[in-house]
């Protein structure tokens, strides 16, 4: 019978790493890598797996990829702290491994946007390869928005990871913030430059992509916030990269 590990990175995530820990209690192995947090995250840990390993922070794919390493099963599900598998995703995911043909699934993400699930704004349905036989999977090394790349025959299995990734609108603020930075970085490394007019223009269609072409208006309030949340991103994303442009080419 095929046996299942469960691998997750923290970095003081103990508002929501527990919820996470007690969605996954029917899996024969649970990995945590942890950068150093300094709160009880750790600790909450403790309680649900032996097996957490304390590193320093080498970027989102490259701790992924320690993490898978650290995998003792068959088969591989990566998921993140602020996500949650439900019963029905259990039971999927059970009869799923049994294939011998596939290699990896991809599986949809349900995605919460203070406190309301996203069925429109581009977030639905938000298919994530997670999923995966030991040995057929790799994460890119990108310090942001890493992917997961499966070798071989892949399905897409039909419930949803339920993903609680803006609980309030502080999340949100300090997300777009930091996500803002890290891909202004990105892109300055690989030698993109940006104007104030781009980062304006961009910031803009960003609102317009997510609450019309995308329908962000049927998600009623939330989608607005949303459309506005995106379009700040991205205006300062482009911004960041315009300042960082200013000081001259990556070194």
């Amino acid at each position: 019978m095929s046996q299942l590990s469960v691998t997750i990175i923290t970095y003081n995530e103990e508002a929501r790493i527990e919820a996470c820990l007690n969605s996954i209690q029917w899996v024969d192995e649970i990995i945590i890598l942890d950068s150093g947090s300094s709160d009880n995250t750790v600790e909450i840990c403790e309680r649900s797996t032996p097996h957490i390993f304390v590193t320093e922070w080498p970027g989102f794919g490259k701790q992924k990829n320690r993490a898978i390493k650290k995998a003792n099963s068959d088969w591989i599900l990566s998921i993140d702290a602020d996500e949650q598998i439900s019963e029905e995703l259990k039971e999927e995911i059970q009869q799923a491994i049994k294939d011998s043909h596939i290699n990896g699934f991809y599986i949809p993400r349900l995605s919460y946007y203070c406190g309301q699930p996203m069925h429109h704004s581009g977030w639905w349905p938000d298919y994530v390869p997670r999923l995966f036989r030991s040995g057929k999977g790799t994460f890119d090394e990108a310090i942001i928005h890493e992917r997961l790349h499966i070798e071989g025959a892949t399905k897409k299995l039909q419930h949803p990871i339920i993903h609680h990734s803006f609980p309030d609108m502080e999340s949100v603020l300090k997300k777009v913030n930091q996500y803002s930075s890290l891909n202004a970085e990105k892109l300055h490394s690989q030698g993109r430059s940006s104007s104030l007019f781009k980062a304006i223009g961009k910031g803009l269609w960003a609102f317009i992509r997510t609450y019309i072409i995308q329908a962000g208006f049927l998600d009623g309030a939330r989608g607005f916030m949303l459309a506005v949340s995106n379009a700040e991103g991205t205006y300062y994303k482009y911004i960041k990269l315009y300042l960082l442009s200013k000081n001259g080419p990556p070194s």
